[in-house]
Formats: structure tokens, sequence, C-alpha cells
């Protein structure tokens, strides 16, 4: 597994996040089971794997990988989250900050099992013979957590920061400050996802998120979920975890220079220290603030606030996805069917 394929999880499918809310705890019947409800946005979710494609449903998680051999495993595992578990966390911002280290273990977790499937297909290839790797433990999936998390907190807050102060003198003025910093954290987020995408291997990511996003449009649209309909439909979707990442990062712009006017208050300047003593704590505060003004929009996306919200991270996926072709959507396709429980 990759540094950039770990540092990509860091921008999560958020409408995976959704999924807690707009979905009731009562699971589907088996005939209503494939049925788009418009009075339910955010059913299904996805995000895009080495060679393949996870999807959530109702109480489902499913992983779709596509063999060197042509052949497509499939992976799945029932899963309730925190929020439907203890329905006390289920208030604005706590919800959306629970949800982002959730998906994100989740995402690392179905990531780790596709580099597996990799891994068993490079040894057949050497001859070494299929070797079934142990799957890494939960300790180890938490340890690869937290060091994702540290990695996106020094490249995307501790790096803008740092910049700001040394390259201006505006540090004592919150909002000049803060709208530099914030420049410079989405002109590195540019940079990075655009250099990423030159490498062969997150082109070819960027390719199955582009497929996750057309099959969950195929079953927003009623559509039968074969390859010759889903691929037709377009792979920018206003529900994406990259249009969650830019929405922070315009909100941090205005967040962070509220909070620093209101510690100038009490210090006699703001340092770096102080900075990143005040900053970095917030930034699951941010990302719960995120999630709601993203559940706003996925609720009104017709709407012409919705539309402005979206729109940012509708323009960022042309960057982070790219036209698949049809063994791509057959994948994603059946990590939807298998996620719905209709294989």
């Amino acid at each position: 597994m990759s540094v950039s394929q770990v540092l990509f999880l860091l921008l999560p499918s958020y409408n995976l996040i959704l999924l807690k809310l707009f979905m009731s705890e009562k699971q589907p019947d088996e005939q209503n089971r494939m049925q788009f409800d418009p009075a339910e946005p955010i059913q299904v979710g996805g995000q895009a794997v080495i060679e393949g494609v996870m999807m959530r449903a109702k109480g489902m998680i499913a992983t779709a990988v596509r063999r060197a051999s042509g052949e497509i495993v499939i992976k799945k595992q029932p899963f309730t989250s925190f929020i439907e578990k203890y329905p006390a966390l289920n208030v604005p911002v706590l919800r959306g900050a629970i949800g982002l280290i959730e998906m994100m273990y989740i995402g690392i977790s179905t990531l780790n099992y596709s580099a597996e499937v990799a891994m068993e297909d490079e040894a057949m290839k050497n001859g070494k013979g299929k070797k079934v790797s142990k799957p890494q433990s939960t300790l180890a999936l938490a340890t690869t957590l937290m060091v994702s998390l540290a990695l996106g907190i020094g490249i995307f807050f501790f790096l803008p920061l740092f910049a700001a102060t040394q390259l201006f003198d505006v540090a004592q003025q919150p909002m000049q400050f803060n709208l530099l910093a914030g420049i410079i954290r989405i002109a590195i987020l540019l940079t990075y996802l655009y250099g990423i995408s030159l490498m062969k291997d997150i082109h070819r990511l960027f390719q199955y998120h582009g497929a996750e996003h057309k099959a969950v449009f195929a079953f927003e649209q009623n559509a039968e979920l074969v390859v010759s309909k889903a691929i037709t439909y377009t792979r920018f979707h206003p529900r994406c975890g990259t249009s969650f990442v830019l929405q922070v990062m315009l909100l941090a712009i205005l967040l962070f220079s509220v909070m620093d006017t209101i510690l100038l208050q009490f210090v006699d300047e703001l340092t770096l220290p102080i900075r990143l003593a005040t900053h970095i704590p917030f930034i699951p505060i941010l990302g719960g603030i995120g999630y709601e003004l993203l559940k706003y929009s996925a609720k009104h996306s017709t709407s012409t606030l919705g539309k402005i919200f979206v729109a940012p991270g509708l323009w960022l996926q042309k960057i982070t996805t790219k036209e698949p072709d049809e063994s791509m959507m057959e994948v994603s396709l059946a990590a939807l069917k298998a996620a719905l429980q209709r294989e």
C-alpha cells in the first residue's frame, strides 16, 4: 500500500457518513431492497480501493476487487455504526466528528484487504504460489489510522500555518493570516491531488472512484444495475469526500479567524505554537460542522444554495475521478449489489 493511497483516505467519502442519519435502523425487506427512496437521498455510498470498490448500504459493507486472473472477489461485512449503537451520540457536530474517524478506519481496512489481494496475485505471478495474507489486527489498523491522521495534519494544517507565519507579516491579523493559510492549504491539496493523479496506480484508483460514483447514480435513478446503463452516468457526484474536504478548508478560514480574534483577547500575541495548540484540537469539531453543511446540501442539492455548496467539490472531482472502463464498472456494480444483498 503506497503512502499516496493511504493519504487519499484522508479524503473520505462522506456520503458514507451521512448513511448513518438518513437511513433508519430497520433493514429493508427483500422486495424494496433495490429501490431508491427520494425521502432518504443517501442510501448507498462507496470508496475506491486497489483494483476495486467498496460500497456500503444499510447494515452491510461490501468490497469487490478484480484479481489478475479477471475474477471478481467480494468480501462482505455486516456493520453498525457507533451512532446507531449509541443514539445519544447522534447530535449535531459530534456525529460528524465520530463519522470521520469511523469511515477512515473502514476505508483503511478495506484498502488493506484490496492490497492483500494484490499481493497474493503478485506472489502467484512470481511463481511463489498463493499466499493468504493474515488480516491486520484492530491494533494494526488503528495504528495505520493514527499515522495517516498525523501525516494529514502535518501536511494540511501544520505546513500552511508554518508557511503563513514565516512568509507573511500578518500573524496578529486573524482574518488576513487565516485567509493566506487557507489559500496555502488549498494550493497544497490541489498540487497533491494533481501530482498523485499522474501516478499509474492512483490514476486507476481514480478511475474506480469514477465507477463508484456512476454506480451510485444508477441506483439513485432506479436504473437497472448493469454496465451498459451505469457507465452512461456522470462521474461527478455532489456527495463526495473530496467535496467535503474542500468545504472544510473553506470553512476553516472563517472559523479559525473567529477563534484567533477571541484568542487575542487573552494573549499578547498569536504565535505558531499557540495556533497549533488551538487549531489542531478543533479539527474534529471543524469536521463535524462541515458534515452538517454537507447534510444540508444533500437534502437541498437542487436549490441555489445547495448548488453553491457542492460546486467547488464537483470542480475538484475533475482531478479525483477519471472515466472508468467497462471492467471497472462491472466491479463497482458487483460491490453495490453485494452491499444491497442482491448478488
